[in-house]
């Protein structure tokens, strides 16, 4: 497995994380103070926060492994995702009506929406090199796919357990290394004529796809969010199907390749069986044995709406304005 290198500062934060990672984890350590003026949404806490969480993942090429518990690390890691965690608590959406109502929500809405979406601009619209450039914006999340919530997996005990592995065998391939979903978005890639390594297109991501993987990573580290992880799975199951198919459309429309149409398609069939699996058999199940967990579930589905309205918002304005959603060099 061939892990990725260190991407470019963006900040003093970032800068100060790549420099020290680039050392021996004996060195002593001087922290950099987190400032009001640093922006829990911005580009150099948000990449300074990736940097941190991907050393429990593949780690950095050049980067001594033991990084990964040094306390320094964890300590200003720490610093960071309270800053991120403040900013979420008061900006994702509320679910008074708890999560049932919530997930139920999320179904009927993106059937009702009038907002034009980015999902159905590429099914009516979009052209190749916006598919492309939709790709190489996922990639930040999709080559890890399903990673960041399999940390709940011994979080969890009893059905919402069992239920929530027989999502996850699926997202792993059910035991096949080639139908991976990971694997598939990187034949995707591949296809495309992208960058399908871990983190290829880490130093152009603008910082919306960031915090797509943030989010993820954020809840799933924390075993108090094991619900949060739950809620966001849930989420990320009901909205998948139709905004599969969607993509899967506009793909046809261009007689786009075989390996770009399979792993949309793949998600259409699975992920239609994943809501209902999803929705009863694990956030169903997990409230009725643990309801003290009501808020952290319907915590994780909001903070799946507002990091994916970031990302649609972001993508939307370049398009509408003719600009580039992301800058993809040349492969």
């Amino acid at each position: 497995m061939k892990a990725p290198r260190l991407p470019r500062p963006r900040g003093r934060l970032s800068e100060y994380v790549v420099e020290r990672l680039a050392t021996t984890p004996e060195r002593p350590l001087r922290l950099p103070t987190l400032m009001p003026s640093d922006d829990p949404y911005g580009d150099d806490l948000q990449l300074t926060l990736l940097i941190c969480y991907e050393l429990f993942y593949r780690g950095f090429a050049g980067v001594d492994p033991d990084w990964e518990w040094r306390p320094q690390i964890l300590g200003f890691r720490r610093g960071l995702e309270q800053a991120f965690e403040r900013a979420l608590r008061a900006d994702v959406p509320q679910y008074p009506r708890g999560a049932m109502d919530a997930l139920t929500d999320l179904t009927y809405s993106d059937a009702i929406a009038d907002e034009p979406s980015s999902t159905r601009h590429l099914e009516t619209e979009g052209t190749w090199q916006q598919y492309r450039e939709y790709f190489a914006l996922r990639s930040i999340y999709q080559l890890k796919e399903a990673d960041p919530h399999a940390w709940v997996i011994p979080r969890l005990s009893g059905a919402p357990k069992a239920a929530l592995i027989a999502v996850e065998f699926d997202e792993y391939g059910a035991g096949i290394a080639e139908h991976m979903h990971q694997k598939l978005f990187a034949d995707l890639l591949t296809a495309a004529r992208l960058r399908s390594d871990y983190l290829g297109y880490l130093d152009v991501a603008p910082v919306p796809a960031l915090l797509v993987s943030n989010v993820i990573s954020y809840l799933g580290l924390h075993r108090r969010l094991r619900g949060a992880v739950v809620g966001h799975l849930a989420a990320t199951e009901i909205t998948s199907p139709p905004g599969a198919q969607r993509l899967l459309s506009g793909l046809e429309r261009l007689d786009a390749p075989q390996a770009c149409r399979l792993f949309y398609r793949e998600h259409v069939e699975a992920d239609a069986v994943h809501e209902h699996v999803m929705r009863n058999d694990v956030v169903g199940a997990l409230l009725k044995d643990e309801p003290d967990l009501e808020s952290d579930v319907s915590f994780g589905i909001g903070c799946f709406e507002f990091a994916e309205d970031m990302l649609a918002d972001h993508v939307r304005g370049a398009w509408v304005h003719g600009r580039r959603a992301i800058t993809l060099d040349h492969h």
